[in-house]
């Protein structure tokens, strides 16, 4: 089901594979999005790319963009388009990064 590349790098760097699917406390923007109190950042992920197929959000012509409504817009920095390489900063900065 993942392609090839991410499955390698998994397995080569099991770090980068807790940092995705750990549970963290999200902040109140996120929390009211996504309904949960707690979510991992590829749950999270998920969510979003399940609600922009759900709205049809993606623009008609240009596949690589989605349109953001009012909802989206709340946790992607305003942003009324983002191309679909973004999603993953953008969602990721509601994560905080924890100390070492």
């Amino acid at each position: 089901m993942l392609p090839q590349g991410v499955k390698k790098t998994i397995t080569d760097n099991p770090k980068k594979l807790a940092n995705l699917i750990d549970l963290v406390n999200l902040p109140s923007t996120l929390r009211e999005f996504v309904g949960q109190s707690r979510i991992s950042r590829l749950g999270c992920f998920m969510h979003v790319w399940s609600y922009i197929k759900t709205n049809n959000l993606q623009d008609p012509n240009n596949k690589n963009v989605v349109n953001c409504d009012k909802n989206l817009r709340s946790i992607l920095m305003g942003k009324p388009q983002v191309e679909l390489v973004e999603l993953p900063a953008l969602i990721k900065l509601h994560f905080p990064k924890e100390p070492k």
